[in-house]
């Protein structure tokens, strides 16, 4: 697939690790251009770096790997008010939460993602890769690649969905929709509570239950 990635921090280096060793195309662009270029020669593989529209222009399917309040300012600079990315699958990796607190952020009621589709017009925001730190992405068990981890996602195209579980297999998870995007928010405060304990000095896996999972449905 083509991929775009906005953004050039560390998440934007692991999966653009993780899917130019899966065979995808990958571009990145930034608000630095000299850190784009930096990190697409890191990637090597063909990956270029271009100006934020490029990126969104054209691509299967564009991660917006940024900060969740430098959202705005990357989707202005990829045009995306203009609708750019109308069709497009549009993944959301954000977590507006208070540093070391994981207290959302967001207004009552409302979801970072249900922002980032108003600021992008036609988008298919697809909610997903926000639970993992970074290395989750680059660490390599003994066979050479990531340990598998399920990667819970919210959308509301089945069509975005399935490309981004691909992309979520294609860097060693297991995609797992959750449901639209009116259950986002949910997604996002599991992200506050787990960051929350972390912070506090607990490990978040000790406060959730081991239960059987149920069959999977066709």
């Amino acid at each position: 697939m083509r991929i775009g990635i906005l953004g050039t921090g560390t998440l934007a280096a692991a999966l653009g690790e993780g899917w130019v060793r899966a065979g995808h195309e990958v571009v990145i662009g930034g608000r630095s251009q000299v850190k784009a270029e930096k990190l697409a020669e890191r990637l090597g593989h063909g990956v270029l770096a271009v100006a934020p529209r490029e990126v969104v222009t054209g691509r299967d399917a564009v991660l917006l790997a940024v900060s969740w309040d430098g959202v705005e300012d990357m989707l202005r600079l990829a045009g995306a008010s203009d609708g750019v990315l109308e069709g497009t699958p549009l993944i959301d990796p954000t977590n507006a939460v208070a540093h070391g607190v994981g207290a959302l952020l967001t207004e009552p009621g409302k979801s970072m993602a249900g922002r980032i589709a108003e600021l992008a017009p036609g988008a298919h925001v697809v909610k997903a890769f926000h639970l993992f730190p970074a290395d989750q992405w680059t660490s390599s068990s003994p066979g050479g690649v990531p340990s598998r981890v399920t990667v819970a996602m919210c959308g509301d195209d089945t069509a975005a969905l399935h490309i981004v579980g691909e992309l979520v297999r294609g860097v060693g998870g297991t995609p797992a929709v959750l449901g639209a995007l009116d259950r986002v928010r949910q997604l996002e405060e599991v992200a506050g509570f787990v960051i929350g304990l972390a912070f506090a000095g607990f490990d978040p896996n000790s406060a959730i239950p081991s239960v059987p999972s149920s069959p999977a449905r066709d």
